[in-house]
């Protein structure tokens, strides 16, 4: 088994440019990432094109706004699942006006970082969907699922909705960088066969790498990750 170390927990924006992006993980040691950018996966596949010639690992995602408000990672393995969940997206995302003066732009860039799109709808709210929902078509489509951030105040699973729904199957779940995952564990009562991934939730290049975890593995395939998840045949997942 080799070791590899994974934040996948990363946004893009104005100042996280895909290039950008790279070049601090490759900085950090780090061997896997996930673009996981709220409620789009418009440039997971821009950062795989520019990570692999630098020899990093990107993995396809996104982060899900609920209908209840809880943010969650859905993670594929392949560019049509990705294709569809995006349109999955699309079908349920409310038309909300988005002020850029207030919030700053969301825009989406090419390799040489010139702006080809700027969305005027906000990405970053609720869809009309129920995280049960959520988590059904995901795994429908072949992705993993994870609850982000679950001790957070805001949009984190227990903040938001006090409990795990008793129907929900989670691949695993998320939490921050400074939390304690024996802390976490003992306070949401959170049981030893659920993952707890470590990741950053990158906003600007120099919070990537804050939070990372351990994933001991074979290589670093949609199909090993998942069974580090599980603990197949030795394959495991541990936070810094």
């Amino acid at each position: 088994m080799k070791k590899f170390r994974a934040d996948l927990h990363i946004h893009t924006g104005l100042d996280m440019s895909p290039i950008s992006i790279v070049n601090a993980a490759k900085e950090k040691n780090i061997n896997l990432i996930a673009i996981t950018d709220h409620n789009s996966t418009l440039h997971c596949k821009l950062v795989k094109e520019l990570a692999e010639e630098k020899g990093l690992a990107v993995l396809f995602g996104a982060e899900v706004t609920t209908r209840e408000e809880v943010h969650c990672l859905a993670y594929f393995g392949d560019d049509a699942s990705l294709e569809q969940f995006q349109e999955y997206i699309d079908s349920y995302l409310p038309l909300t006006l988005y002020l850029p003066e207030q919030f700053g732009y969301q825009v989406l860039v090419n390799k040489v970082e010139k702006i080809i799109k700027v969305f005027v709808n906000y990405l970053n709210v609720a869809l009309k969907q129920s995280i049960d929902q959520v988590e059904q078509e995901v795994h429908r489509m072949g992705g993993l699922f994870v609850p982000a951030h679950i001790e957070r105040a805001m949009y984190g699973l227990f903040n938001q909705l006090g409990f795990v729904p008793e129907a929900l199957t989670c691949d695993a779940m998320g939490i921050m960088s400074r939390s304690s995952e024996s802390a976490i564990r003992n306070k949401f009562r959170i049981a030893g066969n659920i993952p707890l991934i470590k990741a950053s939730d990158a906003h600007a290049t120099e919070q990537i790498g804050l939070g990372c975890t351990i994933f001991e593995m074979n290589d670093l395939s949609f199909e090993e990750i998942k069974m580090a998840l599980t603990g197949a045949d030795g394959r495991r997942i541990t936070s810094e």
